[in-house]
């Protein structure tokens, strides 16, 4: 005989993680809250340890779930929300870190280009030899282009460069090689002022 006061209705079954997964990729705000709400912080933590700036973890935070709304629909079954966060999180950051890397040193030389030279000569020369790189490497082919400012500007290794474009570390150095020899030539009026300069 069932005791008096016992409820006629079963407990309710704890929210799994798969079930609001199911409910974030058909766009239920209120399982997107719930996955806010519960690793915000955690993930916040993760950007922090690698950025050592609270302002800029958490506006990657936030960019990281603005990122999983949006992909929210082609996440696949079986999937883990904290996974995703977490390694969203340090790739961000990573990436941060390497732009701010980059930033820094396109800011030295912009620092050194404008540093007072002992004469109005010097000057010129610098500006002139400024743009002179510049326009060489507009001259460049568009994919041998592409590869000397991801390995020279961007700071990437042949490896990643191939990755990233799709094709070989052996195709990556044909283009470097290529990219080098059109600015030595290009620059050869250059060198040759400071020729006593080179080695």
């Amino acid at each position: 005989m069932r005791r008096a006061g016992a409820s006629l209705l079963p407990h309710p079954s704890p929210v799994t993680e798969s079930d609001l997964l199911a409910r974030l990729r058909a766009g239920d705000h209120a399982a997107f809250d719930a996955i806010f709400r519960q690793w915000y912080e955690p993930v916040v933590r993760v950007a922090h340890r690698i950025l050592r700036d609270q302002g800029v973890a958490e506006e990657i935070t936030q960019d990281v779930f603005l990122e999983l709304w949006r992909r929210r629909e082609s996440l696949p079954d079986g999937s883990s929300a904290p996974a995703y966060l977490m390694q969203a999180a340090r790739n961000r950051s990573l990436n941060h870190l390497r732009h701010l890397k980059v930033q820094q040193k396109s800011q030295v030389f912009v620092e050194a280009l404008s540093e007072p030279s002992e004469s109005a000569d010097a000057d010129a020369q610098s500006a002139e030899l400024s743009a002179a790189i510049r326009t060489a490497i507009d001259g460049l082919p568009p994919r041998t282009r592409e590869v000397f400012v991801m390995s020279r500007e961007r700071n990437l290794r042949y490896a990643e460069i191939a990755d990233l474009l799709g094709i070989s570390v052996k195709a990556v150095e044909a283009n470097m090689s290529r990219a080098l020899r059109h600015l030595r030539e290009r620059l050869a009026p250059f060198l040759s002022r400071e020729s006593g300069d080179v080695g």
